[in-house]
């Protein structure tokens, strides 16, 4: 079971539902977690368990990045308003797409993208996550098993 962030901008929420509706018996075998009202919708759409954060303006894409930067993100899906973004957004859009380089995240940003990882996730293709996450672990760490 790996995790999956969920993060879409105003104008990319319906599409980040349907997509979320198309492949919510794929989603369901993992635990999701995404942005308040992202999340309020794809749950209500779907009825999948979605672990809501903080809004992406008061915080939840920073609270995204914390998780991916302890390896507690496997997947990212990250629907883009790339026409109307302000210089701040631009900023987070990096530190998001920088840390996934950094942590060895795939990430999509558009539905194209997302539909690729998402098949993969189903064949089985993503499973080097769970290795890899086990060979992170430190004996003592708080979430070993």
């Amino acid at each position: 079971m790996l995790n999956i962030a969920l993060i879409a901008h105003d104008k990319r929420k319906e599409l980040m539902v349907q997509f979320c509706i198309a492949y919510c018996r794929i989603l369901a075998k993992h635990k999701v977690c995404a942005t308040a009202v992202t999340g309020k919708l794809v749950s209500e759409a779907t009825g999948l368990e979605v672990d809501k954060l903080m809004s992406r303006t008061n915080g939840g894409s920073q609270q995204i990045a914390s998780r991916i930067a302890n390896n507690e993100v496997d997947l990212l899906i990250y629907f883009r308003d790339t026409s109307r973004m302000s210089f701040n957004e631009g900023d987070d859009d990096m530190t998001l797409l920088r840390l996934c380089d950094v942590h060895n995240i795939p990430v999509a940003t558009n539905i194209a993208t997302a539909e690729v990882l998402v098949r993969a996730l189903e064949r089985g293709d993503l499973d080097w996550r769970e290795i890899y996450n086990l060979s992170k672990k430190k004996p003592g760490d708080l979430f070993s098993e």
